[in-house]
C-alpha cells in the first residue's frame, strides 16, 4: 500500500469519453484528487459523485482536479455521468492496472463471502506528483467536504 510524501504512480487511463488521461498532464499545474469507488450507479458511489460534484467549482479554484476510478467501461462511466448531470472525470481502468498500482484491489468480505474488489480509497496528489494524503476504507458521506478542507492546505 502507498504512503504519503512517495511519488504518485503514474497512469495513462481512458475516460469517460474515451480520451486518454495522465498523471503527468497535471504534473506542475494541478493537484489531483484521484478517487477509488467500486462501480457506477450504486448507492455509496452515487452519495460520493454527487459531492464532489457539488463541490466541483471550489476545487477548482484550488487549481486541483477530482478523478474518479472504478474498473466500468468508458459507456458505463458515461451513462452514471449523464444520469446525475455529474463534473467529475472518471476514469476507466477496466484492466485493474491503475487498481493494483495504487494498492486498492483488496480483499473484501461481505456476508461472510469473500472476494476481491475496489477498497474506497483517495490520494490527494499535489503538483510535484507526491501523495500528500492516502486513505484507504473511505466512508462516502461527507468525503468530498474532507478532501476540499486538505487541498485548501496545499
Amino acid at each position: 500500500m502507498l504512503e504519503k510524501n512517495q511519488t504518485a504512480p503514474d497512469f495513462s487511463t481512458p475516460n469517460q469519453n474515451n480520451e486518454m488521461i495522465q498523471l503527468s498532464d497535471y504534473k506542475g499545474k494541478k493537484n489531483v484528487v484521484l478517487y477509488f469507488y467500486p462501480k457506477d450507479d450504486t448507492p455509496g458511489c452515487t452519495i460520493e459523485a454527487n459531492q464532489f460534484t457539488e463541490l466541483a467549482g471550489e476545487f477548482n479554484k484550488m487549481d486541483t482536479v477530482v478523478l474518479g476510478v472504478s474498473k466500468d467501461s468508458c459507456a458505463s462511466h458515461q451513462a452514471f455521468i449523464d444520469k446525475f448531470d455529474l463534473k467529475v472525470d472518471l476514469l476507466a481502468d477496466t484492466s485493474g492496472e491503475l487498481c493494483e498500482a495504487y494498492g486498492v484491489w483488496q480483499e473484501k468480505e461481505k456476508n461472510g463471502v469473500k472476494k476481491l474488489g475496489i477498497a474506497r480509497s483517495t490520494f490527494v496528489i499535489n503538483k510535484d506528483g507526491i501523495l500528500e494524503e492516502v486513505i484507504y476504507g473511505v466512508t462516502a458521506e461527507g468525503h468530498a467536504q474532507q478532501m476540499l478542507d486538505l487541498v485548501s492546505h496545499l
